[in-house]
């Protein structure tokens, strides 16, 4: 608001950080004394300080990273490739699905999926479904 309102730098500085709490409530009174001068100082410390802390967004090409291991059950690889999907906004569904399907270990899987063909994420889904259920049931 006060950017809008075109605040003078003194008032900026000034108000700052009454917004801080946390980290920031020690790292503010720890500056130098004299060692901010204008506005864009006191920004450019504070992001350089915090710079560190900044949550990182993945997007899609991140997903080719993600591969199932040798000895990781299908329903384990599942579950971490969605907790990475959750994390990368607008995921195109076909990206989504390409990058599930081309990071398969199980060749017995990866045979059903070239086979079948699944054209979308429900239908992927569904066939991982049969295949997790499969080797639950060995593993009795």
């Amino acid at each position: 608001m006060m950017f809008m309102n075109k605040e003078s730098d003194p008032i900026l500085c000034r108000t700052f950080p009454t917004f801080f709490d946390g980290a920031t409530l020690i790292w503010f009174p720890n500056l130098p004394e004299d060692s901010i001068s204008n506005f864009n100082e006191l920004t450019d410390q504070f992001v350089n300080h915090f710079a560190a802390s900044k949550v990182y967004v993945h997007n899609s090409d991140y997903l080719s990273t993600i591969k199932q291991g040798a000895n990781e059950s299908l329903k384990d690889y599942m579950t971490r490739f969605a907790e990475t999907t959750n994390e990368i906004p607008n995921l195109n569904p076909e990206v989504h699905l390409h990058a599930i399907k081309s990071s398969l270990w199980s060749k017995k899987f990866q045979e059903t999926i070239v086979i079948t063909k699944p054209k979308t994420l429900a239908e992927f889904r569904k066939k991982a479904t049969t295949q997790i259920e499969i080797e639950e049931l060995r593993a009795l």
